[in-house]
């Protein structure tokens, strides 16, 4: 099992399917540590996803086997077990994975939700969604060019965006916009959009290219980590 590792002081918790993980989530967690002075990010391959009737298409034995080879060699970027299937089958909560994590840190510790775009616009749909910024506070890899009126379209009910009277501090080439969110109780939290990344992976379209795939063996791989694009061969996924 792996261990949440609990060096430095500002971790971010970046969950999802990672079926597979390929070069748009490295690009979003190495924007989001440059950007936000980030000693962690914990890549969180999800058990059972809520949102996903029909769950991942590889396991998650081979989709944390996958995630470990994406990230292999990268300084502060970590596997994290927090989103395990659970022995019962119930899906997993962002909520409760946060709550867990918060537990584990230390209390010096500053926690953050990465998220990308996608993920970002169904958040309403999430579970207690309104509590999720004011546990962890989001880092949204947002798209270029997305207005501030889309960001606050994509905010659970009762949650109001404002711009922060600061600027984020940053000595990183990656731009970041820095807001504020504000509860039904009056309750603050920062909100960090990176608006300038322009990654458009999908992940569904990766696992289509290579089903559909057979004498071009390379289709839907050259958007893939080498270790990962190996592994998906040498394991015959997706097909």
């Amino acid at each position: 099992m792996d261990q949440t590792p609990h060096g430095g002081r500002r971790v971010a918790f970046f969950g999802g399917s990672f079926d597979p993980p390929h070069l748009g989530h490295l690009a979003v967690a190495r924007a989001a540590r440059s950007a936000l002075g980030l000693d962690s990010v914990l890549f969180a391959p999800v058990g059972a996803q809520p949102l996903k009737q029909d769950g991942s298409t590889a396991g998650f034995a081979d989709r944390l086997a996958m995630t470990r080879l994406a990230i292999a060699g990268e300084a502060g970027f970590a596997v994290s077990l927090v989103d395990a299937p659970k022995p019962s089958g119930a899906p997993n909560f962002t909520l409760d994975s946060l709550l867990g994590l918060c537990a584990e840190l230390p209390p010096e510790s500053v926690l953050f939700c990465l998220m990308g775009a996608d993920s970002f616009f169904t958040l309403r749909h999430w579970h207690r969604p309104v509590e999720i910024p004011f546990i962890a506070p989001l880092i949204v890899a947002s798209r270029p060019g997305q207005r501030v009126d889309d960001l606050q379209a994509a905010l659970p009910e009762g949650v109001v965006l404002e711009f922060a009277p600061n600027a984020a501090p940053s000595d990183s080439a990656i731009e970041v916009k820095s807001y504020q969110l504000r509860n039904s109780a009056g309750e603050h939290a920062p909100f960090y959009v990176l608006p300038g990344l322009n990654v458009e992976i999908s992940a569904s379209e990766i696992r289509e290219q290579i089903c559909a795939a057979s004498e071009n063996r390379t289709k839907g791989h050259g958007l893939l980590p080498r270790a990962v694009s190996d592994y998906i061969r040498s394991h015959n996924l997706y097909r």
